[in-house]
Formats: structure tokens, sequence, C-alpha cells
């Protein structure tokens, strides 16, 4: 049943307007958008959709296909945080920060799978926002509702993250990744034919499931604002890994290596474009495998199944594999040759199985289109 057609069930009425926003998966530049670096990801085929037509009253009722019957009431009265509304915080933040506090009938359907690392969260609010937006005809910009979506993360939510996810989530276009500068929000779209090459990019969804409002998160982000203030810049894009070596006397450990993953990661950055556009993928690959080794020795965000995912994909054959997304758990990726897919599944699955893990999952991430929105009818 359509999102459509299941709206008009459960409220009894047909919704107004549909949006719709996908997940992403990074190619490299993890932990860089808060330190207001450069970043490479690229919108994936999972996405949310979300079903929204207003009311004469200032009830807000959500609902989600995945979660049948399990409504959220909320009033857009006086609307604040409450995490025991789960999934749907992120649509009342939107709201919120888009200043729609109105009431609003709302119907929530997605394949962005949840903890996974591929930012179910972002699809969440960047439907919700390009539908809102369609809807009340507030003429924002793409990058002005990505920005809107990050605020109703930090700020609602209460999740410190940057502005990659959102971004991506909002302004992609197939067949090309996004080279995000996140202090200017000034975007490139980079073609990446990896199937040209006989290449694919596949997702190895570990199962271990993450979750970044934990702390963990936060408390990277807070070790490289202190690494800024003690070094007298607004942030660590301003640094060279020589400046962060030259004062390391004035670092504690944590904040040294922290810093180190940051600047040496927005280098892997640039290289890795150099590479795309040269066609250079076993230097891309080696750039990804660095990258995993950065986050999972200096910035300490891996985990079990996400280095076995990365060293049995790399005993296969595959270019390079690194974990993506902000860590604790959530997917890995591997380039590879396509013919080498099967091969790497299985080693994977069953290296899995020997370290008594949960069976992972896996999927092709091609490059496609971000957010879009129209109105029903």
């Amino acid at each position: 049943m359509s999102i459509v057609e299941e709206f008009t069930r459960v409220y009894g009425r047909a919704p107004e307007v549909v949006g719709s926003a996908p997940g992403r998966i990074n190619v490299i530049g993890e932990h860089i958008d808060y330190n207001e670096g450069w970043v490479l990801p690229y919108a994936i085929g999972y996405r949310t959709s979300v079903a929204i037509a207003r009311r004469t009253d200032a009830s807000i009722n959500l609902e989600s296909m995945q979660r049948a019957g399990k409504r959220v009431h909320a009033s857009a009265a006086g609307l604040a945080p409450d995490a025991s509304r789960g999934w749907a915080e992120y649509v009342l933040g939107t709201l919120v920060s888009l200043g729609a506090l109105g009431g609003f009938d709302v119907l929530v359907d997605g394949n962005v799978p949840a903890g996974a690392g591929l930012s179910s969260s972002a699809a969440l609010e960047c439907a919700t926002a390009s539908a809102i937006n369609l809807l009340l005809d507030l003429g924002r910009t793409p990058a002005e509702l990505a920005l809107v979506a990050q605020k109703a993360e930090n700020e609602f939510v209460g999740m410190p993250c940057g502005i990659m996810d959102q971004a991506v989530s909002m302004m992609s276009t197939r067949g090309h990744a996004l080279l995000i500068d996140c202090k200017t929000l000034e975007t490139e779209h980079i073609p990446i034919n990896l199937a040209d090459a006989g290449l694919a990019l596949l997702v190895i969804d570990t199962q271990a499931h993450h979750s970044l409002v934990d702390g963990g998160y936060a408390a990277r982000r807070a070790s490289c604002e202190e690494v800024c203030a003690i070094l007298g810049v607004p942030s660590l894009r301003e640094v060279t890994l020589e400046q962060i070596e030259a004062r390391r006397g004035d670092l504690t450990e944590t904040q040294f290596v922290r810093a180190r993953h940051a600047v040496t990661e927005i280098e892997r950055v640039h290289a890795a474009v150099a590479a795309m556009r040269a066609g250079e993928w076993n230097t891309l690959g080696e750039l990804i495998s660095a990258s995993h080794a950065s986050l999972r020795d200096d910035y300490a965000v891996s985990c079990p199944e996400l280095d076995l995912a990365v060293v049995a994909s790399m005993a296969v054959g595959a270019l390079g594999a690194r974990m993506v997304g902000g860590g604790f758990g959530g997917s890995a990726i591997a380039l590879t040759h396509t013919g080498l897919i099967p091969a790497i599944e299985s080693a994977v699955r069953d290296a899995f199985a020997a370290s008594g893990f949960k069976a992972p999952r896996f999927f092709i991430a091609t490059p496609e289109d971000g957010a879009t929105a129209k109105l029903v009818g």
C-alpha cells in the first residue's frame, strides 16, 4: 500500500503533501563536519517518505507504517523535547525549527535501516522539511532546509551533529558524490563512475546497533573544541598536522589523537577527490582504508564488528574498506571489483558467525538524488 493510500486509511482523508529524502553513505571525511572541514558523501537508494495534512486545531498526530497503530500525540502549543516520543522527535523538531507550529496529521514510511550509520534520522528530518516547505510555501532553499534539519537534531533531539548528513540528503544528484565545505556549505558535485570501472561500494550493515545520543559522539566533538581553544583557532580546518605535533606538549594524549584524526582526514578527503577525478581507484581504496585506521585508533569510534568487516573484506581483495557514520556500531563500506562481491559477503558472513556476531546485511550503494516533495491531488 502506498503512503497516500495508508494515510487516507489511517486519517480518513488524503494527505496534502508527500516529502521524500534519502539516507547516505560517506565515501570519506568522517567526524569532520563539526570541525568545519570537507566531506564526500552521497545519497543512497534507501529513502524515507513523510505524508502530511494540516489540521484546524493544534493537535499533531504521528504514525509510522513500520509501527502500525502506535500513534504518537503532541500539541503545537508549547511543544518541547520529550525523548519518550522516540522517532517522532525528529519530525516534531523539524516542525519547531521551521516555525511550523500548527496542527498536522503525519504518516512516515521508509526503508533506511535505523541504527546502521546510514543517516535514517537526517532522511526523516529532510523529508519533513521538504514537505512542510512546499505545503506552507516557505520558499527555503535546499541549503537552508539542511540547516533547519540540523538545528532540529541539535536543539530538539539533543544530538550535536554537524551538517553533512542533512546537506547530502537535501542536495545530492544521481551519479555524483557531494563535496561539501562544512564551513561555508559550498558544494560541488563530483562524478563517481564506479560501474564503468567494474567497481562498487558494498555496504556491510553489521547490525551492531549504534546510537549517537549516548555521549560518545559529543565527547569526540568536545575534544576537538578543546584543542581549538588551546591553539586559538576557530576550527581544526585551520590547522596543519605539523602545528598539532608542534603543540603536542600542550595537549592531553586524547586531545592530540582526536585532532590528528581530524586534520589527516581532511587531507584524505582532498586526496580522494583527486583520485576519483583521475580514476585512480586503487589510491581511493588506500585512502578509505587509512580513514578506518584513523577512526579506529585515533578517534576510537569503531567496534569489533566494524573492524572484522573491514579485515574480512580486505582479505578477499577489496581495494579499501572502512566504517562509515558516527561509529560505535552501524555499517562499513568496501570498495571492490564487482566480481568479488559474493566472495566478500561470504567471508564477512563466515567471520561474523565464527565470532558469534549477529548475521550482517549487504547492499550496493549507488549515488542517487536528494530530497523531493510533491503536492497530492
